[in-house]
Order: C-alpha cells, then sequence, then structure tokens
C-alpha cells in the first residue's frame, strides 16, 4: 500500500477482516491499535513509497509484520510524563505530543522487534526492514 495518511485505516479494515475470518475477535481491539502504530510509523518513515503489511497466523499467536524501506531502526520515544504544563495542544505544536506508539505495541505484544532486509550486493545496502508484533491469542 502506498505510505499515506490513509494507510493506517485500510491497514486496520484489512487487519479486522482477516482476525474476524480467523474468529479472533477477542484480540481485535489490541490487534488493530498495534497495526495501526506500526503502519502510521512505517509511513512517516518512507511518506509516498510502498510499505507492506503481512499477518500470520501462528500456534497461540498472531505475528503481525510491516515493512518500510528506511534503513532507521524504530526506537521508542523517551518517556516523558506529560503534564497539563508541557502538553502543546497548539495547532502549530500538536504533532509534536506524539511519538508513544512504539510503547504502545511494547504493551500490547506479547513481543516485537525488527530485522532488515538481506543486504543488496548492488549496493552494499538493505532494502528495508520489517518491524513486527506477536499478540497472544
Amino acid at each position: 500500500m502506498p505510505a499515506s495518511a490513509a494507510a493506517p485505516g485500510f491497514a486496520r479494515t484489512l487487519m479486522e477482516r482477516r482476525l474476524n475470518k480467523w474468529g479472533y475477535s477477542h484480540i481485535l481491539d489490541d490487534a488493530l491499535l498495534v497495526t495501526a502504530e506500526m503502519v502510521t510509523n512505517a509511513a512517516q518513515a518512507t511518506p509516498g513509497e510502498e510499505i507492506k503489511l503481512l499477518c500470520r497466523w501462528e500456534a497461540n499467536a498472531v505475528l503481525v509484520e510491516v515493512w518500510d524501506s528506511s534503513p532507521e531502526p524504530p526506537v521508542p520515544a523517551p518517556v516523558i510524563e506529560l503534564t497539563l504544563d508541557n502538553l502543546d495542544l497548539s495547532e502549530a505544536g500538536f504533532d509534536t505530543n506524539g511519538g508513544r506508539g512504539l510503547h504502545i505495541v511494547q504493551a500490547l505484544a506479547t513481543e516485537w522487534g525488527h530485522r532488515f532486509d538481506p543486504v543488496d550486493p548492488a549496493t552494499g545496502h538493505s532494502p528495508g526492514k520489517w518491524v513486527w508484533a506477536r499478540l497472544r491469542t
């Protein structure tokens, strides 16, 4: 799918259909939030490029994976306690209040991580990475 502002919503729709088909509606809320956070991160890392979503059934778990072409590993933002004094609700600064998506993934998933694609011998660089999260069923 294209890495755009619409990608997280589209990914949530796909994930909801898949999990309902598998009979995993009991993990739907967590899975949709994890999926949306990971797709949002991929879309922000590679705007306008292609990202990929993979959902795989495993014994006692569902594995959600998102691919993007960014060479940067996913890094959770520093934990900052938000108060009314440091929360910027102005229109100009509203988006700077984000950055907690990977903390949400970490809290809801049994485990999460990333792996880079193999290095392309022609370029000497990895073409991208997969960020994954495993949710217990």
